[in-house]
């Protein structure tokens, strides 16, 4: 489960920015999870569990925002999307795509720090 070293990744680089932050715990991580990325967001969320123990995320939540594949087909200029499995040919002109404009994303986008108390 590759997830695992993902969610340690995670939990590793919102640490850095809660301390540069001057933070001691974090609330919430939120990623963009292409759906051509090869990661599971149910087996991220479990992973990122474990992951988070003993850490400044002990009590944060992942948030996974989840971004569609999508292809562009420069003839007709449609966007569209790709579905799973990919398949990139245009629905509008009927012809292949060789433009993925999205899909493929594994970012964090926030790190929400914790309530002080």
């Amino acid at each position: 489960m590759h997830e695992l070293s993902i969610a340690t990744a995670i939990v590793e680089r919102a640490e850095e920015w809660a301390r540069a932050d001057g933070t001691s715990a974090v609330s919430s991580v939120t990623v963009r999870v292409g759906e051509l990325s090869g990661v599971v967001p149910d087996a991220l969320d479990f992973a990122f569990e474990v992951a988070r123990v003993g850490t400044a995320l002990a009590g944060a939540r992942l948030v996974v925002e989840q971004v569609t594949a999508r292809a562009y087909c420069d003839p007709c200029a449609a966007e569209f999307a790709v579905g799973m499995p990919p398949f990139f040919w245009c629905p509008r002109c009927d012809r292949p795509s060789h433009d993925l404009r999205g899909g493929r994303e594994l970012e964090i986008t926030a790190v929400e720090p914790a309530p002080a108390h």
